[in-house]
């Protein structure tokens, strides 16, 4: 009998008018028969050829729900490609991460709470969420002045509001010769000078960062001591001292991404090393997931004042109920468990990206979701990504993250998060095969 499914198509075609919207909670089962005068094995049957089709998703103990979207369509490793293989974000997510985070919502949408949510807050944010993100930070040894912590919108806002209360337009900050596109973008909206700084195995050169202050002197320097992107790089602790001891001498104030440390908890940020001479910039987009923004800083206390400023005349002070959210998953030690999950998810993944690409000259970090791969000879960076890109897969070129006239080498990122792991390993399999033939290969296919 096939009544079950034409039920099926008139909620679905709700769900599809908007008559049923996202989250919306659809009725018991026994409740549902008798308003649709069907029998109540019938409505099981219903409910769960709704999950199969992806419009519901049942939660034990709560019912049954609308989903909010409908599963994406796997992608396509050969052309023509309805969806592609996205290596070029690094969004990374979990399963458990949306039950963990449901989890905490609960006590935030009680209507007094709720309440207090949609008041305004500024860059000084609230003082639990600051105490939370101090705790957040803290190493074996460190805890950054809560008192210090302002926040943003998310992570890019934190960096505008660090370059723009120490450059005004005209200024030079030096960066490393490749590095996070939107600082460039950032910069050019700015109108702020970007001065490609020499980077060698340990991160940043100290002595290229003298050389430039001799030429013309630098209003500050933006760096990635931990997990550099896109080179996957870890600053060691006694680069990191020298920096910190540079920075000292030449009056030089720093900003100090540390946007992916969370995957890697072992060194002292520069902040720790240097307080009064770095802000240090964070967010929870990658922590948690890209929805999910809340961007803050530690900020020395003579910039204190030039960063808020900063952050409110952008427009970028956080919203009050991100900031509670952030709170509640901050103490009740969500972040702390998804932060796990991800560091895992990563580990694998490298070990899918080495067991792939183990033959090439591919670089990164065990703790990283990204890897640089230095092409073979034969193979332009441009074209490489232009023959993904046939094979329904998006990679970065390396001109991307170059600076200035810094010559970009023949490389690209590949960026691990995004895919399904096994989408990943089939994507992973397929550039290796690539890289293996030539582009010649591909031309008299």
């Amino acid at each position: 009998m096939d009544d079950f499914r034409r039920v099926a198509d008139e909620v679905a075609a709700d769900i599809a008018a908007g008559r049923l919207r996202p989250g919306d909670r659809l009725p018991p089962q026994r409740e549902f028969a008798r308003q649709r005068a069907i029998a109540t094995s019938t409505a099981a049957r219903v409910y769960k050829e709704l999950v199969l089709r992806g419009l519901t998703v049942g939660e034990v103990g709560r019912g049954t729900f609308v989903r909010a979207a409908a599963p994406r369509p796997q992608p396509a490793l050969a052309e023509p490609a309805d969806s592609r293989v996205d290596l070029e974000l690094t969004y990374a997510f979990v399963p458990e991460q949306a039950s963990l985070l449901a989890e905490s919502m609960g006590a935030l949408l009680r209507p007094d709470v709720l309440e207090a949510s949609m008041r305004p807050v500024g860059a000084a944010g609230t003082l639990p969420a600051r105490s939370g993100v101090a705790d957040l930070l803290a190493r074996e040894d460190w805890r950054p002045d809560q008192e210090r912590v302002l926040f943003a919108g998310n992570g890019r806002q934190a960096i505008a509001a660090a370059m723009t209360a120490l450059a005004s337009p005209g200024a030079r900050i030096g960066v490393e010769e490749l590095t996070y596109p939107v600082v460039k973008a950032i910069a050019s909206r700015l109108g702020v000078t970007l001065v490609p700084l020499a980077v060698d195995a340990a991160g940043l050169v100290p002595e290229a960062v003298e050389a430039a202050m001799r030429k013309t002197p630098l209003d500050a320097v933006y760096l990635q001591p931990t997990l550099h992107n896109p080179l996957s790089l870890t600053m060691p602790v006694e680069r990191r001292i020298e920096l910190a001891g540079l920075l000292r001498r030449l009056g030089l104030h720093a900003i100090e991404d540390a946007i992916w440390s969370f995957l890697r908890h072992d060194l002292p940020p520069l902040a720790a090393l240097a307080p009064e001479r770095t802000i240090l910039v964070d967010s929870l987009s990658k922590r948690l997931a890209p929805g999910l923004t809340l961007g803050f800083a530690v900020v020395p206390e003579a910039l204190g004042a030039n960063v808020s400023t900063a952050l409110r005349s952008g427009g970028w002070t956080p919203m009050r109920f991100a900031l509670d959210a952030a709170t509640r998953w901050l103490s009740d030690g969500v972040v702390g468990k998804v932060t796990r999950a991800k560091q895992a998810e990563a580990a694998a993944r490298q070990e899918l990206a080495a067991r792939h690409l183990g033959e090439f000259a591919v670089h990164s970090d065990p703790h990283s979701f990204y890897c640089w791969w230095e092409l073979p000879p034969l193979w332009r960076a441009d074209t490489f990504v232009a023959a993904a890109a046939r094979q329904g897969i998006a990679v970065t070129p390396a001109a991307a993250f170059a600076v200035g006239h810094y010559r970009a080498p023949n490389a690209i990122r590949l960026g691990l998060a995004s895919p399904p792991a096994d989408i990943l390993a089939r994507a992973l399999a397929t550039l290796a095969g690539l890289a293996r033939s030539t582009p010649d290969d591909l031309l008299s296919e």
